[in-house]
Formats: C-alpha cells, structure tokens, sequence
C-alpha cells in the first residue's frame, strides 16, 4: 500500500509531528505484521523520529541546527538556501517503523517529524507499508 500527504509548512523552520497521518495510513492497510517506509521526495526537508511529549525538544533542536548551520555563511549554491540542504541532508530523509498487531512500534516517548529547513512551502511525504512474510 502507498500513501502521499501533503503538509503545509508555516515558517522556514519547523518540525512537524506527522505520527497520527502515518499511523493512520498503517490502520487503513490492515496490515498486522510488516513495514512502514517514510520518504521526503524533497532536497530541502527531510524526517526524524524523536520524543514527542515535550515540545521544547522540538526548540532545541532548531535552535541547535541554526546556531551550528546558520543560513547565511560563506554558501556558493545559487538558489541560497544551502543551509537547508544540509539540514536535510544531516536528517536524512526516510525512517523505517516496524509495524507491530497493526501499529506502528515506535517508544513511548517518540513521534515522527516531518522536518522543514526551507520554507514555508506545501511538501509531501510518502508512505509505503510492506507486510511481512511471518
């Protein structure tokens, strides 16, 4: 089964929990046992996977990528959006989640981001569940 969202990004730099989108898409696949593939098809965002109860996390690590990769520096690439695309590229841009009696098996504490270094922008984000032979 495959899935695209679609997420609207309000400032240059945002995370944005995408947990319940993606859990969603695993509840209407019926798969039990298997997969779930999560994939930015974009160069200037990406995904994580991180705590999601307390929002300062979120904070921080924004406030840590900007101070270690500040917007402007000493940037060649034309377009001048470089810093987002090391974000991006730093992030990485697909996690994989085991699915589990039907659910994702993330840790108590964690929740998936749809990490945006370049907006605000509309994106997509890409979701493919694979069952498993067992």
């Amino acid at each position: 089964m495959f899935r695209e969202l679609e997420i609207k990004t309000t400032k240059r730099g945002e995370l944005i929990d995408i947990t319940r989108k993606v859990a969603e898409v695993v509840s209407q696949s019926s798969v039990k046992e298997g997969t779930c593939l999560v994939f930015i098809p974009h160069t200037t965002a990406a995904v994580t996977i991180n705590e999601n109860a307390d929002p300062t996390v979120k904070r921080d690590i924004l406030y840590k990528l900007d101070e270690l990769i500040p917007w402007e520096d000493n940037y060649q690439h034309l377009e001048g959006n470089s810093a987002a695309h090391l974000k991006a590229s730093l992030f990485g841009n697909s996690e994989q989640i085991i699915i589990r009696d039907g659910r994702l098996l993330l840790g108590t504490w964690q929740g998936i981001y749809f990490a945006e270094f370049d907006g605000p922008r509309r994106r997509k984000v890409q979701v493919k569940i694979v069952m498993s032979d067992e």
